[in-house]
This record gives structure tokens, sequence and C-alpha cells, in this order.
């Protein structure tokens, strides 16, 4: 089976303190052109399968005995590389937190070019993936051809859903997920952009195309695409098994630390290599503000392209994300100009909010009045985060009240009757008689 031993060309430390760790990888089609894709939280190699298809030709594995002379094919032109991560799939997985950051992940992906003999590539990552590109991109920027970012946030708070009462509860399930079905059933509600209400109450309009249904919820023949999607994912983590308690809390280590500093950003942007922002504009897990934020951040090396779409914009997207893919390759390739390459302004702040504009830089050549914004949009997500809990929990407790206490009939002089019923509207609470 295919492996890179880590340990080869790392010392310990780059290895997260463990020179066996093992990661597994496929590649598909032969080329000059090398594209090595990275996979997000808990997913496998094979979520690349649509892209890998688009890019060489071919979803069939180099080495797969369906190949023909060991080979899978594809169009000659590009060779493409995806891995699981360590934590997930048929890849080591450590047994300690302090192992998983998004830098020690991106050495893992360098040392995977390493073993494969590739000076440079283009890189694309999803979600984690996305943010361990980052990293890989301001380590060995030399390394890097273009950089394709799908739904990405800066980690850390960055990384809570839209809070409401549907993301939040998406949030709950996600945690508490224990078989295939249950994980299916989550996943299904966090990577698609859903039908509305119409939709979901009237098939036979649907199946007509008389109203607008999402994605989820387009029939494909008999069928709508949730339920052929719901068999088809609990068929993939029944193959691979379920994430494991090491791995599942060690990649949360890898988002929640994960930082790109200053430094790091300006390092990437002086590489100038081009550099793709692609995004659904519905996505409840990587909100696109973050993402936008980044990509200004990025300037004048980024073109940020907003999709119909939700996390998993890569497979409700496939055409319009390989179109964009492709389109970042050839234009690297040929060796377009950043300013023809980019769509964002200039007067873009790259800030939490428009109106927060950093100006002042101190004897270091940083800017305290950005910092101090950056610390206050920190603050402000932390609160928002809070307020979201306590709703949700004022929420349950209301309906909690509702269930259980009931009217009471009492007795009275004069032969007369009174109820005596608990309001729980919070501007009405008392007593009707």
């Amino acid at each position: 089976m295919p492996f890179c031993l880590v340990g080869d060309s790392q010392n310990a430390s780059d290895a997260g303190g463990d020179n066996a760790i093992r990661i597994y990888y496929r590649t598909y089609g032969r080329g000059s052109i090398k594209v090595l894709l990275i996979t997000g939280f808990a997913g496998t190699h094979a979520s690349w399968g649509l892209q890998t298809q688009a890019l060489t030709g071919t979803r069939t594995p180099n080495g797969d005995d369906s190949g023909e002379d060991g080979d899978g094919g594809g169009n000659g032109a590009v060779e493409a590389c995806t891995f699981d991560n360590r934590g997930m799939g048929q890849s080591s997985i450590p047994t300690k937190r302090s192992e998983y950051t998004t830098k020690i992940m991106a050495k893992d992906a360098i040392a995977l070019m390493d073993h494969l003999g590739w000076r440079k590539a283009h890189i694309v990552g999803h979600s984690m993936g996305a943010m361990i590109a980052c990293k890989l991109a301001a380590i060995v920027p030399d390394r890097v051809r273009s950089l394709a970012l799908l739904n990405v946030t800066g980690g850390g708070f960055e990384c809570f859903p839209k809070l409401d009462r549907k993301t939040l509860s998406i949030s709950i399930r996600f945690l508490k997920a224990k078989t295939p079905e249950q994980r299916a059933a989550v996943d299904l509600d966090t990577h698609y952009t859903e039908g509305s209400d119409d939709c979901s109450d009237s098939k036979i309009l649907r199946r007509l195309k008389l109203i607008q249904c999402e994605y989820l919820e387009e029939f494909i023949g008999p069928n709508t695409r949730r339920e052929i999607l719901y068999q088809e994912y609990v068929k993939r983590i029944s193959s691979t098994g379920m994430q494991t308690n090491h791995g599942f809390e060690g990649q949360i280590n890898a988002c929640w630390t994960h930082k790109m500093t200053r430094a790091e950003l300006k390092l990437i942007c002086m590489a100038g290599f081009l550099i793709s922002v692609i995004h659904g504009r519905y996505d409840v897990i990587a909100q696109l503000h973050h993402a936008r934020r980044l990509a200004e951040k990025l300037q004048p090396c980024a073109k940020m392209i907003e999709l119909h779409g939700g996390h998993l914009v890569s497979h409700e997207r496939t055409e319009e994300v390989n179109q964009a893919l492709l389109e970042l390759i050839n234009a690297s390739e040929t060796k377009i100009s950043l300013h023809d390459w980019t769509n964002l302004s200039k007067e873009t702040s790259g800030w939490l909010f428009p109106w927060m504009s950093c100006g002042g830089t101190d004897a270091d050549g940083g800017s305290s009045q950005c910092f101090l914004l950056s610390i206050l949009g920190k603050l402000y997500l932390c609160i928002l985060y809070l307020f979201g809990l306590f709703m949700l929990a004022l929420e349950h407790g209301r309906r909690a009240l509702r269930r259980h206490i009931k009217p009471v009939t009492i007795g009275a002089p004069h032969h007369m009757t009174y109820r005596i019923i608990l309001v729980s509207e919070p501007r009405n609470i008392g007593f009707l008689i």
C-alpha cells in the first residue's frame, strides 16, 4: 500500500515528536503539472474524486489493478495526489493533541512531496485542509506554484459556526454522532444547502421543476439527492470507519490553534504565486466573511470566488469549482500578472467590519491599531458565541416549562372556579385569573 514515512525526510520535532508517522496517499494520472490536494476535517483522500477526474481525466489511482500497466490513465498533462491527514483514514493516528497542528500537518504534506519527488506543486486545500495549505505556503513558498483555498477560515474562533438555532443543533448532533448513520445525516446538513419549506412539501412540483429547489432536495430519478447521498455517506463512513477519539480531538486542536501571522501572510504575498479563495455563500461552518477577510489580506495575489453552495462546495458546485481550479493552474503556468488576476479592490481593509481600517505603524513596522482591532474582533466573536449558547439554553428552558407546567383548577367561595395558568413569555410572567 502507498505510504509516506514522514520521519524519512523530517526530524522528530518536525514530525510532531514521532518519526513513525505514516501518511497514506494515492496518485492519479501522469504529467509534468503536479497538484497536491489536502482534505478537510475528518475527511479522507477519497473526498477529492470529482476533482481528480477533472484535473487528470481519471478517478482510478495509479497502481490500481484496474489500470493498464499499473497506471490509472489520465490526460497526460496533470498528476494529482490526495492523502489522508494524520488522525484519519489509513494514516497514523497520534494519541497526543500536541501532535496535531496545522504546521505539523503542513510538514506532513511537504514530506509527501519529497517522497514523490515533487519539487513544486499547485496546492489545493478544503476547510482544515485549506488552513494546512496556508501553512505549507508560508513554510516553503518557493515550492508552491499556486494556492487554492476552499471554504477556508483563519482558525480559532473563526471555526465556530453561524450562530442560530439550526447550526447550533447541527454542532450538537455532530458531537453526539456515534454511528455511520448518525454521522451521515449530520454531514449532509453540514455540507450542502437545503431546500425551502415549499420544496419539502411539493414533491410533484419538484419533479415537474415548477419551483426552485436547493441541492439536497433535487430529484435524481425517483429519489432526492439527499436520499442518494445518505446511502453513499453511510457506505463510505462504514468502509473507512468512524474517526477515533484521538483523531477527532487532535484535528479539532489543529483547527482551534491555527493562526496565520502577519509575517506568514507577507511571505505568501511576496512569493508572488496566484491564489484563489473559493467559498460557498451558504456555508454554515466556515462563514463567508472570514474567507473574504483572508483573501483581502492576500492582496494583490488573491481572487475571491463566491458560489451558490454550502461547506462542501467542491461537490455541490463541482463544475464551477473544477473550472476555477483549471483556470488557476492554467493562469499560473502561463504566468499571468497579479494585476490581471485579482478581482479585489485595493481599498478593502481585510478586517472583520468594513469600517475597521488600519492606520499608524509602530517602531517595529507593525500596526498597533490593527492589533487592537484584531483583539476586539476576537472578543466580539467570543461574546457572540456565548450569547448564542445562552439563547439556546433559554429556549430549551422555555420549552421545558411549557411541557411540564399545566393549568390548575382550584375551588373558591360563592361557587366560583378560578383557573391559574403560568405564562412563560418573558415580558408577561405572572398569573391569569
